[in-house]
């Protein structure tokens, strides 16, 4: 069976009412099926025809579903006319699974050029130019059709939660949970209360439940007072809820990161008045509008609107500055028509496998990126979603839901201890119930049942005391505390929780370009050719101060009035030449106080520029008052005055130069005016000069020692990873006459671009420039930081395996000690190398040491992040390109860069860079494990003071002592009493350690056992004190322990007086406790250093929360009004000093337990 039969058949065997419907919808452009369309318009699967024919052309294996597809109409000619039966002309749908950037171009016009053009090219590549539809493009009616079927090419706005949902987010919470159980039950019991006095009320008085409120202030009140508890626990957690949706909003972007992306106007090629009209370029075209088939033209400048693939050059070259989708440093040239394509075996069918990496598909330009040299013309291929940014937003939202359903370490620490102390609660309130069975048959209750519902009642009361109401609050407030003081440090938090996990963070994922350099190619080595000795050429290297496009510095060893004093010297051409032979402009912006300096071009010219900034001689910085925009180009302007440039050989792949024609400006006519300005490849350079310019200006043959010599050194600046630029020139005396500006003839001899190699030939050598994106200067320091913190550094980029390497080194990830050449073979990987090991490698070269991973993917990049998860790591990732968004969602903590981060990269992060300083993350480390001790402070502190409160009632109780505190003396304790001071404990600075210690492990609870016995310990003195000072009164007062313990059997009315009224031993025991756990505060400056090590003093808030709560203290007991309120009587000197000795034991205690601690506590090596 042919491969041309079968659809006819199928196409037959269809019912009439389907072939009407087919007509009908060849009014529009793309055919909707409930079917498969393959079976219209493609061949069996078995039929593999010859890609040599014009009819076998690559389509894509068919899917496994039966649902529609959007499939470009590629198909031999036997189908052509049967689709045309079907699908009027140019009315095809569009297949963005196509592989455009492995395809020969014929066969990319073949899918995505309207059916009706029959081009007799064939698929023979070298024909494609010859296509009519680059010549005419596409109509307005062909691509308004594809525009309704494909959309419109624009990215689809990552989706955020309302603030509904933001404030549903923050009851998702263990503690929070248990806190609203607490107050739904507290509620239930006071309800319970309040309706047996109002019922008793009804029945004795036989009137209603308003008559009874009415008649009854004092009833009133104990509603009131019912009511209070379990009010303040719920309007606590409403404000904590308020809190954390206030910083979600806060911290959310007004900005729709990946539309910004988005360039908004492109330059189409359109037919715009159908098949008969003529083809018009249209500028300042909304590239959202753009379709598959459009023809752009793009130039310098140029944001690309979408993926296309270059069709043809208007210029010699193209370079795209495309760092932000795969982090390469340098631009990346492309090539036109097919000369990019790789291999590929021609017979193989494309089945998802076979994919190109980016930074290899030389072919293919990508929506988003910068077209810094160059123009040419292209084809869209992809728009919208299909495109790689697009790619990239689908891996991001499946990050996302990834991400939203991990906890933070803290959250679920958080819920851990949640659990526990739900544990810990339900234990003490079945404790005292089970411990109170005895007394359910007191001579106080009618029933058995009324005793053991009372005794509940206290059970959950204790239970109510032992939950420390404020905690979610205060750890809320730590966190945006913490915020702010990060804000104060350059950076810039957008999810609240994010604060703390950076402080457990173990591994620092980071992009090299824009993150450890300055994503800004800076020259660092001017070399020159000193003179001639016996051992042959001079050759002296001179360092260049300065870094990124700052054009302020100087090249160490030369003066910058050298090229006035020798305006011959080798130093004034290098200065002539790059820049004359240059085709970037150095912007200074007195606007910006962020970042002075931008370029427009190419970034290699661009340090070239710069350079010359650093050897003119005019010094603009010193200036008084220069601004940027003086000092940017000052010294290249008084290059290029000098000279006219009538001409330029543009830099080409073969040659690997560029050069320029100039002409002084006050030359003769003779000629000898005219020069040829050379920069480029140093090697191929060399094999093209004769001479050598030495410094002094003497012109001399260049000997074969000489050539050895400088190829030496071209060879040591590559082994240093450093780009290196030749620089050469040809006198006026040594150009051809028809060159010369004076002959006319110039355009005519350079019409030849093949001849552009011979014409730089017989060169004056004149020296070499090393080019590097420099590390940040402070990265180094930073590096070496996190290693004393216990935390690696993992570098993620796609640079060559030398270049990153080099960095590496320089920032000190790849220098530990030892052999380093041994160090880096086992540390750096390309990532194709590191992926194809077994996943045991996998994780073991990941499990410690600094690596190095380069030539990487952007799925690499959230694939190494995963493994790290797995490895119970906490990563950070720190970005700031397209590519980086993925991993930067995935990663536990995502940073991205400020300054030079892309939206969406900062949109994906959980905070950002203000600075972009490496430095910074140091400085969020140190911050963020100051909050998680801050917070283990007042966790400390809360939990030590509710377990002592706990304690001391449950002692009274289980002793038999009468009522030691009513309800309002524990409410006020916890709330006036432990709030300020807890609150304060969010500004402790900084242990003097922090930064030694290890990260903590993820499974390390927020309340480890040992960390519970310390907290018991200290509660249980607490208690004990409380219960001590209440039992010392009676003591004090004629009563025995065994009397106190059995007061309720008093039978004497004398002596029972004492119990009776207890205002006196109740103001002793809530205002010991009240100082005890004052003085704990002051102690909990630092978890496990000494008070006289870190002290109160240190934290100005902390003593400010602790003298209010005692103000206010006093003010209850010495104010009448007060005092009888809350059942108080004033205490004397001597009620002091029984308070201050049951109080400063505290003081020991927790110093002892502050040193064992010490002594187990791990360090970082």
């Amino acid at each position: 069976m042919c491969c041309g039969s079968a659809p006819r058949r199928r196409l037959a065997a269809r019912p009439p009412w389907l072939l009407l419907s087919l007509l009908w919808k060849s009014a529009t452009p793309f055919i909707h099926l409930h079917a498969n369309p393959s079976r219209l318009i493609r061949p069996p699967r078995t039929c593999h025809p010859s890609r040599s024919s014009r009819n076998g052309i690559w389509r894509p294996a068919a899917p496994a579903r039966r649902e529609l597809q959007l499939v470009l109409a590629p198909h031999p000619t036997s189908l052509l006319s049967h689709a045309q039966d079907a699908f009027s002309p140019g009315q095809r749908s569009y297949a963005s699974d196509v592989p455009y950037e492995i395809l020969p171009l014929a066969e990319v016009l073949g899918y995505l050029a309207p059916i009706s053009e029959e081009f007799e090219g064939g698929s023979k590549s070298s024909m494609y130019l010859d296509h009519p539809h680059l010549q005419k493009g596409l109509s307005n009616e062909q691509a308004k059709a594809r525009l309704v079927a494909i959309g419109p090419n624009e990215l689809q706005p990552p989706r955020k939660k309302s603030a509904w949902e933001l404030w549903l987010d923050q009851f998702d919470d263990t503690l929070v949970k248990i806190l609203v159980g607490v107050a739904v039950a507290s509620a239930a019991f006071s309800v319970s209360e309040v309706w047996e006095v109002v019922a008793d009320e009804m029945e004795g008085a036989h009137a209603g439940v308003l008559e009874v409120l009415s008649s009854n202030p004092e009833l009133k009140s104990t509603i009131v007072q019912s009511a209070v508890e379990p009010g303040i626990i719920i309007a606590i957690l409403l404000l904590n809820a308020m809190v954390g949706v206030w910083q979600d909003l806060s911290a959310r972007s007004s900005l729709e990161a990946l539309e910004k992306m988005q360039p908004r106007l492109a330059t189409v090629l359109r037919n715009v008045d159908g098949e008969a009209g003529t083809a018009e370029w249209i500028t300042d075209f909304d590239a959202t509008q753009l379709v598959p088939g459009d023809i752009i033209r793009l130039r310098v400048g140029d944001s690309i609107p979408a993926d296309a693939r270059l069709v043809s050059l208007m210029s010699s070259t193209m370079y795209v500055e495309q760092s932000s989708l795969t982090g390469e440093s340098v631009s990346v040239g492309k090539l036109p028509g097919d000369e990019g394509l790789s291999e590929m075996n021609s017979e193989s069918s494309f089945d998802g496998t076979n994919t190109v990496p980016i930074q290899d598909q030389t072919s293919m330009l990508f929506s988003g990126c910068l077209v810094t040299r160059g123009s040419g013309t292209a084809i869209v291929v992809r728009t919208g979603t299909s495109t790689q940014m697009g790619k990239i937003q689908s891996t991001l939202a499946e990050a996302q839901l990834e991400g939203e359903e991990r906890k933070t370490p803290l959250g679920e620490q958080l819920d851990e201890f949640g659990t526990t102390l739900s544990y810990v609660i339900g234990g003490i309130c079945l404790a005292v119930w089970v411990a109170s069975v005895p007394h359910f048959t007191d001579s106080v209750f009618d029933t058995w049942i009324e005793g053991a519902v009372y005794y509940a009642k206290v059970g959950v009361a204790l239970g109510v005391a032992a939950i420390p109401e404020g905690l979610p609050a205060v750890i809320t407030l730590c966190l945006s505390l913490g915020t702010r003081r990060m804000a104060e440090r350059n950076v810039i938090v957008r999810k609240l929780p994010s604060v703390e996990t950076l402080g457990c963070t173990s591994v620092i994922c980071t992009d090299k370009t824009g993150t450890l350099t300055s994503n800004q190619m800076t020259a660092v080595s001017f070399i020159t050719l000193e003179g001639l000795d016996a051992k042959g050429t001079a050759i002296v290297e001179h360092e260049v101060t300065g870094s990124s496009y700052d054009p302020v510095g100087s090249v160490v060893g030369i003066d910058r009035d050298e090229t006035i004093r020798n305006s011959h010297g080798a130093v004034a051409d290098a200065c002539d030449i790059m820049a004359l032979c240059n085709d970037a402009r150095l912007i200074g912006s007195d606007a910006s106080a962020e970042q002075s300096y931008t370029i427009e071009g190419e970034p290699t010219e661009a340090a070239l520029l710069c350079l010359v900034e650093k050897l003119g001689p005019i010094n603009a910085a010193d200036q008084a008052k220069a601004k940027p925009s003086f000092i940017a180009d000052q010294n290249s302007r008084h290059f290029a005055q000098q000279w006219d440039r009538y001409a330029t050989l543009e830099f080409d792949r073969k040659r690997k130069s560029m050069s320029v024609l100039v002409k002084e400006r006050d030359g003769t006519d003779g000629g000898t005016g005219n020069k040829l300005l050379v920069k480029g490849a140093p090697g191929m350079l060399l094999e093209r000069c004769t001479h050598l310019k030495l410094r002094d200006g003497k012109k001399v043959p260049i000997s074969v020692e000489a050539r050895g010599q400088i190829t030496s050194t071209i060879e040591s600046i590559g082994s240093r990873a450093l780009r290196c630029i030749g620089l050469a020139v040809k006198d006026g005396a040594s150009l051809d006459k028809e060159l010369m500006y004076e002959s006319g003839q110039y355009n005519e001899a350079l019409k030849d671009s093949s001849k552009f190699a011979e014409i730089e030939t017989g060169l004056t050598f004149v020296g070499l420039v090393a080019i590097k994106d420099p590390p940040r200067p402070e990265v180094s320091q930073s590096i070496d930081l996190c290693k004393q913190a216990g935390i690696r550094v993992i570098m993620i980029t796609g640079d060559a395996k030398a270049t990153a390497i080099a960095i590496a080194r320089d920032v000190n990830i790849l220098h530990d000690g030892g052999d380093v050449s041994t160090q880096t073979s086992e540390r750096a990987f390309e990532g194709k190398e590191f992926f194809a090991m077994s996943q045991e490698r996998q994780l073991e070269a990941l499990k410690d040491g600094n690596l190095v991973i380069c030539r990487a993917e952007p799925a690499d990049k959230q694939r190494l992040v995963k493994m790290l998860q797995s490895l119970h790591e906490i990563p950070a990732m720190t970005g700031d390109g397209v590519n980086d968004a993925p991993a930067l969602q995935q990663a536990s903590i995502g940073i991205a860069m400020g300054i030079s981060g892309t939206e969406v990269a900062k949109e994906a992060s959980d905070m950002v860079l203000v600075d972009d300083n490496f430095s910074t993350i140091v400085d969020a480390v140190e911050e963020g494990r100051c909050i998680y001790a801050n917070m283990q402070a007042f966790i400390n502190f809360l939990i030590t003071c509710n377990i002592g409160e706990v304690i001391a009632v449950f002692l009274a109780t289980i002793l038999g002592f009468p009522q030691l505190l009513t309800p309002l003396h524990l409410l006020w304790v916890n709330l006036v009493t432990d709030g300020p001071p807890a609150t304060a404990l969010g500004f402790n600075p900084p242990d003097p350690n922090l930064m030694n210690r290890k990260p903590r492990s993820t499974s390390e609870e927020i309340l480890t056992p040992s960390l519970l016995l310390r907290y018991s310990t200290a509660g249980l003195y607490i208690g004990i004190a409380t219960v001590g000072v209440y039992a010392s009164y009676f003591i004090d007062h004629g009563v025995a322990l065994q009397d106190l313990a059995s007061w309720s059997s008093c039978a004497d009315p004398a002596s029972c007086s004492i119990y009776t009224d207890l205002a006196a031993p109740q103001t002793l025991a809530l205002t010991t406790l009240v100082t005890v756990e004052l003085l704990k505060a002051l102690c909990t400056v630092s978890v496990d250093s000494s008070i006289l090590t870190v002290g109160p003093q240190k934290n100005p808030y902390l003593i400010l929360g602790v003298l209010a709560p005692f103000a206010l203290n006093l003010a209850i007991i010495y104010t009448p009004a007060l005092e009888s309120s809350f059942g108080l009587v004033p205490l004397d000197g001597n009620d002091w000093l029984h308070v201050l000795m049951w109080s400063l034991p505290i003081i020991l205690i927790d110093e002892l337990q502050k040193f064992l601690a010490r002594q187990r506590q791990p360090v970082s090596t």
